[in-house]
């Protein structure tokens, strides 16, 4: 006997002429995807990808009508996996094809195959887990693929660069680096969220307009032990040209553009490394064990009490339109169930 239910509300994006339009329907159980592991979703997030995905201009959704959503956490109440994905058990999903090429977590109900999904870890709530969300995994994968390259707070004698960081990434990136003890700066084009920055650890907040100003020398003054970018273009040719040597930069992001203005001697004469961070087709053991230490030592400062807003359902629609705009700051999740 199937605990789903017969009707349940979504958020459904359609395209037609008139271009992408958006509202919350009554959808049934033949709406959704194949896959094992039927979901009744409690709450999803809002990354600046879902709200790509509901604009004509995004060219991120690979189909309609389509349900947003790229994250979603709940309970599982059906499953053909067994194990630690059997009823019962609470769930997290990301990236792959959800919310972009299948219908994903603005849904009070999704479905997706067994190897998309993985147990919520102990010390996680759903809640907390849709906190981070695809944000903050990229963040803290960020962070472990600097730290694998040799960085540490006791080894780093320069601070460590975060840009964006009044963004999803950025903000939980600076949480889980001053967490750990490292000297963060954070660079932003907000400078009225300062104080925000400070509060979640950073030492220092650059201006955007100095962290993404063109420049006619291919290498400037070694600033940085390392650099989490979710920015790209000009900010990752400034990032290349001021880390130090055997540094790295961590690149995950393209709000900035996806050309780099830049030059092969930060990686020949300085040893820099461009690490290359990508979220939607993390191996799912990879995924596991980061978000193991996410519920753990990658655990980033201000989550619930500084980072985070929570909007339901209802109020999805006009904020997208906010995170188009770039009105959005830290991370918000959405109250989908209940």
């Amino acid at each position: 006997m199937t605990d789903t239910p017969n009707r349940f509300r979504a958020l459904v994006a359609d395209k037609d002429d008139d271009g992408v339009h958006r509202a919350l329907r009554d959808l049934s159980p033949d709406d959704l995807p194949e896959g094992d592991v039927t979901v009744r979703v409690g709450w999803s997030s809002v990354n600046y990808k879902d709200a790509l995905a509901v604009s004509p201009k995004g060219r991120v959704a690979k189909t309609y009508p389509l349900v947003p959503g790229i994250d979603l956490a709940g309970e599982v109440i059906e499953s053909d996996a067994g194990g630690d994905l059997a009823p019962g058990a609470t769930v997290l999903a990301h990236g792959h094809e959800i919310g972009v090429g299948q219908h994903g977590g603005y849904a009070e109900i999704a479905r997706v195959p067994a190897d998309w999904a993985i147990p919520l870890p102990d010390g996680l709530s759903a809640r907390d887990a849709m906190a981070l969300g695809t944000a903050g995994f990229t963040a803290a994968l960020s962070v472990v693929r600097l730290e694998e390259h040799g960085l540490s707070p006791e080894s780093a004698d320069r601070p460590v660069l975060v840009l964006g960081a009044t963004g999803g990434v950025g903000s939980v990136a600076v949480g889980i680096l001053a967490a750990r003890g490292y000297e963060v700066h954070a660079a932003t084009g907000k400078a009225d969220e300062a104080e925000f920055l400070r509060g979640l650890g950073a030492s220092e907040v650059l201006s955007r307009e100095e962290t993404s100003a063109a420049s006619d020398r291919p290498m400037e003054k070694q600033r940085w032990a390392a650099v989490v970018d979710p920015v790209g273009g000009a900010a990752t040719a400034y990032a290349l040209r001021t880390t130090r040597y055997g540094g790295a930069v961590a690149l995950s992001g393209l709000t900035g553009g996806t050309d780099l203005p830049t030059t092969v001697f930060p990686f020949i004469l300085r040893s820099v490394s461009l690490l290359g961070i990508d979220s939607v087709e993390t191996p799912g053991d990879v995924r596991r064990a980061v978000w193991a230490r996410l519920a753990t030592d990658l655990r980033p400062k201000g989550l619930e009490d500084q980072i985070t807003r929570e909007i339901g359902l209802d109020d999805l629609d006009p904020f997208l339109d906010e995170v188009l705009a770039g009105k959005a700051r830290g991370r918000t999740v959405v109250r989908v169930g209940g």
